[in-house]
This record gives structure tokens, C-alpha cells and sequence, in this order.
């Protein structure tokens, strides 16, 4: 069976990068087709992968500001020659479900969300702080770029949603249905010791931009004069250390080692935005800590209330400080929390894709075998 793999654009790394990698680990000899790529930007793993491009790899600076370019995407993965595959899975949140593919080919999307931005787009403009030209030019795009969506959508065989919330959405824009199949969490990589005490700072670990909502952890920390340590880089860590009190520490990038230490030995990990499903949730609780998490979006999934977490029920300063203020982690088992992460564990992921990659193969082999006759007397 030969088998072709497709991702959005790989100029970062995140959860959905993360669910590439464990695809690719399924499928070592299947190329990676996306639409721009920097080595630079993501784990090192895709160096050793065949990845194939299109023609927005040319454009000037677009690993680093991909998005002024929105406007080409669904031109470039249209462009992509998938001729010859028996079995295309996309890994999509935006622009991958859109590839054309033949007949023949069964097409499986595994769906983080259907377009954020598109279909969130008060919310977004909201958080991005767009200028006056941006704003009076956007809405027309945006219009076009939802159409293209709920046709594109058509191209796939069969959905899968990383969680309920999604699976909500999919039915909601696609009108199509979706199995739900949680992203893998490689939980052996993390650092778990049940007897070990934690230090006494809370954690954030995330890509610093608008939509993550880290200033939340900022403000409430502040506020309450706790200790906060936040890992990760992006385009709002200038404003928000222009905010951050004297207890709060921006780490930017660490190494793989360095931010698995702190994660085992933080008080708990804060998640403050509303996200698709939320890796990092996981891999916090692999190492034996609890969450702080809004109580909406993914989290609702990742996260077992008063066992391995709680949750802050409005997306506020005052809400979260609120939670902070009678949190105690030592109400949580570390041995709880960890076995909860390996039910996320990456083999479960693997086995569960395979289990629905062989059934809806075998549908398609059984249909297209079904047909032949009535091809035969046509002919």
C-alpha cells in the first residue's frame, strides 16, 4: 500500500506536528507533502523524512511571516501531485483536507479543527489587534476562504476529530461526521518520580501568541504575587514581559531536557486558552502534575476535575486568580495523574489509527469490488 502524508505547513512546532511525527513513525516510508517548510522550526525528526514542497517555499520570508501569504494556500495544496497513492491521510487545521486526490485513493483528514481563524473570526480580530486596512480587507476573504472549506471538505473519505469538541465542529461547518481519536502523548519521555516535591512556581509552556491567552497567566500571577515561569517563544513575548511582575520569568526556548525538569517539579501546569485538544495538558499529568485549565475546548477531555486538575470557569484574570488563590496541590496523587496521561500514550494512538485505517480500506476494496460487474456490463 503505498501511502502519502500531508500537513498544513511545518514552520512550527506544536501538538499537530507532534501527531505528524507519530503518523510518519506509522508509516516511515510514506512522504511528507505540505506546503512550506523550515528545519529550523521544528523538531529535528523531519530531516530525515522526504518532504516535498510547493511553490510557496519560494516566497520571500514566508517560513517566518506565513501569514500575509493566506490568500495562496489553497492554490498551493491543490497543486500537489498525489497521483499513484492508495491511501492519503492529511493532518489538518486549516488548508491539507484540500488536496485533491483520485478516485481510487482513499483520503482519512485527522482534523485538529476545522479553520480557527475562518470560522472564529470576531474572536481573532479581536486578539490580533488588527489595523483599519487589515480590517476592511479581511471579511472578503474570510468569506471565500469558508466556502473553500465546506467544499474542500467533500474531498474526504472519512474524518477523525482529536476530540469531541472538534468532532462537534466538523458536524457544525462540514455537515459530516467523525470518529473521535485523541493525539498521541509519547508519555515514557517524561520525567516521573511519585515521590519527588515540587518547587514552588507555577508553569506555562506555549507558543506566545495572541490566541493562547497567556496573558491571563501573567495578569492573575501578578496579581496574587506568585511565581511563574513561561516556556516558549512567539510574537507576543515583548508585550507580555511589558506586563509581567518581578515573580514572573520568561525562559523562551529550552532544550528537551530542561523543559521536562520543569515540568516535573512545577506546582501545576496553567492552560488558559480554550484549544482544540491540548497536548500539553497531557504531558504535564505524564509527569505527575496537575492542571489548571479553563474548563472549555479540549481541556474538558485531558483533564479529570479535582484528579488531575481543575479547571476556571470564564476566561478572566479574575476567574483564574481566583482558582489560583485556593489551589493546594498537594490534594493530587502523582500516580493518578500519570496513569491517566498513558491512556493518551503514543502505541494507544497508533493502535486506534490502524484499527481505522484497516476497516475503511477494507470498505473501499469491498466497494470498489461491488462495482466491477456493473462497470463490466456498461463496458
Amino acid at each position: 500500500m503505498k501511502v502519502a502524508l500531508v500537513h498544513d505547513y511545518l514552520n512550527q512546532m506544536g501538538g499537530a506536528e507532534r501527531v505528524v511525527l507519530a503518523l510518519h513513525e506509522m508509516f516511515p516510508d510514506a512522504p511528507l507533502y505540505t506546503t512550506i517548510y523550515d528545519p529550523r522550526r521544528v523538531d529535528a525528526q523531519f530531516r530525515r523524512m522526504d518532504i516535498r514542497t510547493t511553490f510557496m517555499q519560494h516566497f520571500p520570508l514566508v517560513a517566518r511571516y506565513h501569514q500575509p501569504y493566506l490568500p495562496f494556500y489553497p492554490t498551493a495544496i491543490e497543486t500537489l501531485d498525489l497521483r499513484g497513492f492508495d491511501l492519503v491521510l492529511s493532518s489538518s487545521s486549516a488548508f491539507a483536507k484540500g488536496v485533491i486526490t483520485r478516485p481510487e485513493t482513499t483520503h482519512i483528514c485527522y482534523c485538529h479543527t476545522p479553520m480557527r481563524w475562518c470560522w472564529n473570526y470576531d474572536e481573532y480580530v479581536e486578539r490580533e489587534k488588527l489595523g483599519t486596512l487589515p480590517r476592511a480587507l479581511l471579511p472578503f476573504l474570510i468569506t471565500r476562504m469558508r466556502l473553500w472549506d465546506q467544499t474542500t471538505a467533500a474531498r474526504v473519505d472519512h474524518f477523525i476529530a482529536n476530540s469531541p469538541v472538534v468532532a462537534e465542529r466538523i458536524r457544525k461547518y462540514y455537515r459530516r461526521d467523525a470518529i473521535v481519536i485523541p493525539p498521541p502523548v509519547d508519555a515514557q519521555r517524561f520525567n516521573f518520580d511519585a515521590a519527588a516535591q515540587p518547587e514552588d512556581y507555577f508553569l506555562v509552556v506555549s507558543r506566545l501568541i495572541p490566541y493562547k491567552r497567556v496573558d491571563l497567566a501573567v495578569q492573575a500571577c501578578n496579581r496574587l504575587k506568585l511565581p511563574l515561569i513561561v516556556i516558549g517563544s512567539g510574537r507576543q513575548k515583548e508585550a507580555l514581559q511589558k506586563m509581567a511582575g518581578p515573580t514572573i520569568r520568561f525562559m523562551g526556548h529550552l532544550s528537551d531536557q530542561e523543559v521536562l525538569h520543569y515540568f516535573s517539579h512545577c506546582r501545576a501546569l496553567l492552560f488558559t486558552n480554550e484549544d482544540d485538544f491540548g497536548v500539553t495538558p497531557l504531558e504535564a499529568q505524564a509527569s505527575g502534575r496537575p492542571v489548571i485549565a479553563y474548563g472549555a475546548g479540549g481541556a474538558l477531555t485531558s483533564v479529570v476535575e479535582g484528579i488531575t486538575g481543575e479547571f476556571f470557569r470564564e476566561q478572566t484574570v479574575e476567574s483564574l486568580a481566583e482558582t489560583l488563590a485556593s489551589f493546594d496541590e498537594r490534594g493530587y496523587d502523582p500516580q493518578i495523574i500519570r496513569d491517566h496521561a498513558l491512556e493518551f500514550d503514543t502505541p494507544r494512538f497508533r493502535r486506534r489509527m490502524f484499527q481505522f485505517i484497516e476497516a475503511k480500506m477494507s470498505e473501499g476494496k469491498a466497494r470498489q469490488q461491488q462495482a466491477l460487474p456493473t462497470r463490466d456490463l456498461i463496458s
